[in-house]
């Protein structure tokens, strides 16, 4: 059983609440700044302010096989990836003498049978390269035939054609440009052989780089870390500190180079909905990838899980539609500047698993630990190597079917269920107490209490308001700490 506001875990992410809670202002204060000596981070003026479903944490991309060594055959299923290939467009399908638009035909007039099992993939490439290449080859041959008749080239030039293309610094494409030399590929390998590939980027100058826990847990404990530049060139690892609950962990290159170039940090409080995103990472393992999108919603609770059947992460995420794939993990969420505002952390995938049951990928809902929070974490890591988090020291019941959250009433006794000495309990709160607004924001679960008091820091004063027998009571509590996952 456990206590301090986080409850006892549910075997499957807690069902998040079907309306979330209504966006306000960050009330979390900026970390103060790191005194000399500490690790030099880029930090980015601030920005003048503007004008759950249950989800999974993205799971590391598959490891791929070493240089010559034949890869692992392809499946679909839950552990496989490519997909089959995809079904065949509405308009391929009659109209057009029976078969799929493009589709080759067997001797008797019929579509050849859809290729089934692990031959899947090789097929769709091999019909689309047939198809590209039969247009191709039709081209060229009409292309001759009017060349044949005097009637020359077809094609044209665009006029003024500079002759080196550049870039403007603030386009997508310098963004990108700028951020990749400053992204790394993580390779992560527990004692066993397993693991996978997730992201990270250049926190500071001394090497220390910024990442997701669930990307390094596998190798933690006696694994292997390695981080590879957009350049190339591969460094040793070594985890320096994680945090569980908040799914965020520090790595340091072992020998790391010289000019490091650490990405600038934004105000993830100043983010505001429609606002330009910019996700980079290594989707299913390709690596130094670019997608864009927007900031679809703001302080979006999240309670992600890896499937392993360990305890939650929770979070008030940032939510994008860039595309966020398995091997993101970790990666950058830039802004419209190219400013960190979060790290790519979960993904709510399609209820069918995505791609007919095999491995989630995206469907446009990707979730970022906002960077303030973030930065915080990293902080702390990076000086004692253990976390540290708020708490008011109740057990939160995860699985309650209430319009709020609610103090957990049985599985232990009442002086653990409420810590009479702790912020709750020195304000008065029982167990059976209903939580429904927490520093001004309405409060609708036990994962959406967690997710908010995670955006404080120890030792800041929070208005909460509580029912008891349908009557409301507003108090302030002073946040407690707790040092370390438990």
């Amino acid at each position: 059983m456990s206590n301090e506001n986080e409850g006892t875990a549910a075997p499957t992410p807690p069902a998040a609440p079907s309306v979330p809670p209504a966006p306000a202002s960050a009330t979390q204060g900026a970390a103060p700044a790191p005194a000399t000596g500490e690790p030099v981070t880029q930090q980015l003026p601030p920005t003048p302010a503007p004008g759950i479903e249950p989800t999974q944490q993205i799971p590391p991309a598959p490891a791929a096989p070493a240089y010559g060594q034949a890869p692992a055959p392809a499946m679909h299923g839950a552990e496989g990836w490519p997909p089959p290939p995809p079904p065949v467009p509405a308009y391929g399908a009659g109209g057009h003498g029976g078969g799929a638009w493009g589709a080759p035909l067997t001797t008797d007039g019929h579509p050849a049978p859809k290729p089934k099992g692990k031959g899947g993939l090789v097929a769709a490439v091999l019909v689309a390269a047939l198809l590209a290449g039969g247009i191709g080859g039709g081209v060229g041959y009409w292309a001759a035939q009017r060349s044949d008749n005097g009637t020359g080239s077809t094609t044209i030039s665009a006029a003024n054609t500079p002759k080196d293309l550049k870039r403007e610094a603030g386009s997508i494409a310098g963004l990108a440009a700028g951020a990749l030399p400053s992204v790394v590929t993580i390779e992560a390998s527990a004692g066993d052989g397993e693991g996978g590939t997730g992201t990270g980027f250049v926190y500071d100058q001394q090497g220390h780089i910024l990442t997701n826990n669930h990307v390094v847990a596998s190798a933690a404990n006696g694994g292997k870390l390695f981080a590879t530049f957009s350049d190339g060139k591969r460094y040793d690892a070594e985890v320096v500190g994680r945090a569980q609950g908040y799914d965020v962990a520090v790595l340091k290159l072992k020998n790391p180079p010289a000019g490091l170039k650490p990405l600038p940090l934004g105000d993830s409080d100043k983010v505001a909905v429609g606002d330009s995103t910019i996700a980079i990472g290594a989707p299913f393992g390709l690596s130094n990838t670019v997608t864009t999108g927007i900031v679809s919603a703001k302080n979006r609770p999240v309670a992600s899980g890896d499937g392993s059947g360990s305890k939650n992460s929770y979070m008030s995420a940032l939510q994008t539609d860039a595309s966020i794939n398995p091997g993101n993990s970790g990666g950058p969420l830039l802004d419209g500047r190219g400013a960190v505002i979060g790290i790519n952390s979960a993904i709510q995938s399609a209820g069918n698993g995505g791609f007919g049951g095999g491995q989630a990928g995206s469907i446009g809902l990707g979730f970022a630990i906002p960077v303030n929070q973030a930065k915080n974490v990293a902080e702390s890591l990076i000086k004692t190597g253990k976390p540290v988090y708020p708490v008011i020291s109740v057990s939160v019941d995860l699985q309650a079917k209430s319009e709020g959250a609610k103090i957990s009433e049985q599985g232990a006794a009442a002086n653990e269920l409420v810590d009479p000495n702790g912020p709750a309990g020195k304000a008065g709160l029982k167990p059976g107490d209903i939580i429904t607004e927490f520093g001004g924001k309405p409060v609708d679960s036990g994962p959406t209490l967690i997710s908010m008091i995670w955006t404080y820091k120890p030792g800041d004063t929070v208005k909460l308001t509580y029912l008891r027998g349908g009557k409301p009571t507003t108090v302030d509590i002073t946040l407690g700490s707790r040092v370390g996952d438990k």
